[in-house]
């Protein structure tokens, strides 16, 4: 596999993904493309690199006329940054959002700005993104559903990554776009490991999250990060990690007592560098440590 390749996603009918080389790491980030009656892109990928995701449209054959939807599963730019530069370029698709961020498409300075502060040193592989027309936005929450005119995604809201996050099923295809509410997918190891992010992560709802898809019953989980994946087991997996991460950072904190030593630590203790290179995992630690920490904080608060 390599940065820029579409590839067909087993047991999924007409739909290909497309790895978006984000942060210059293969394997990482994809955007998912459905090739249905009413042709659409879930998830956008950072911005960077868009030409290859107008290079997979055009390999698999949707022109610039035929494409209907720009479905970003939540408005974090590693998901949504390049739903603005799809709308310039695509001028019959229309933009579907949830309606807890969709304001930030339209006019995306803050977020640009929040993500400043989210991803730390990772902010120089992002490009800044093109406003979207409100004309061409949706709003959309669970409940919804979105017709591809020979299938229908439903919407579920899943709010423990972000309030703005929504995952998609597609009953005909037993399969959920699974956004970031199931983790990472790793496949080179065959694991899943956690995203946590701040400044919204909560565990609680995380874990409601997972329980919302494993009521659907989906053979097949397209996870954002990164690919498709047989859902067998996976859910029970991501529960069981994710808690024992959150139970390791606090430990840790317990331990150390100063933040930035618990990112040490934990960057430390991590694996990720085999897999993702040292730049790329020292990162995701980080980012995923101070966001469990910002939850931490603000579940004390609630308990006081």
């Amino acid at each position: 596999m390599a940065i820029g390749d579409v590839y067909e996603a087993e047991g999924v009918p007409d739909c290909y993904y497309l790895d978006t080389g984000m942060y210059d790491t293969p394997e990482y980030g994809c955007l998912y493309i459905l090739d249905t009656e009413k042709p659409a892109v879930v998830d956008t990928g950072i911005g960077a690199n868009y030409d290859a995701t107008r290079a997979a449209l055009d390999e698999i054959g949707i022109a610039p006329d035929e494409l209907a939807y720009i479905i970003p599963t939540h408005v974090h730019l590693d998901h949504a940054g390049g739903a603005g530069f799809l709308a310039r370029d695509y001028p019959n698709a229309e933009v579907l959002c949830h309606e807890v961020g969709a304001r930030h498409l339209i006019d995306p300075a803050r977020l640009w700005e929040g993500t400043k502060r989210a991803v730390g040193a990772q902010f120089e592989y992002y490009v800044e993104p093109e406003p979207v027309p409100e004309a061409r936005l949706t709003e959309i929450a669970g409940g919804d559903a979105i017709d591809l005119g020979d299938r229908t995604l439903d919407v579920y809201d899943a709010p423990g990554h972000a309030p703005h996050q929504a995952v998609f099923h597609d009953p005909a295809g037993s399969v959920v776009y699974a956004a970031d509410a199931v983790g990472i997918y790793i496949r080179r190891a065959d694991r899943v490991d956690v995203t946590s992010p701040p400044p919204d992560f909560e565990l609680e709802q995380s874990l409601a999250d997972i329980e919302t898809i494993r009521a659907l019953d989906p053979d097949t989980l397209a996870y954002t990060h990164f690919g498709p994946a047989p859902a067998e087991g996976r859910l029970a997996e991501y529960a069981t990690v994710l808690t024992a991460w959150v139970e390791e950072v606090a430990a840790v904190r317990e331990e150390l007592g100063d933040d930035e030593a618990v990112v040490e630590e934990l960057q430390a203790r991590s694996d990720l560098d085999e897999l993702w290179g040292p730049e790329k995992a020292a990162a995701e630690v980080a980012m995923n440590v101070r966001g469990v920490l910002r939850y931490l904080d603000t579940h004390s608060k609630r308990e006081e």
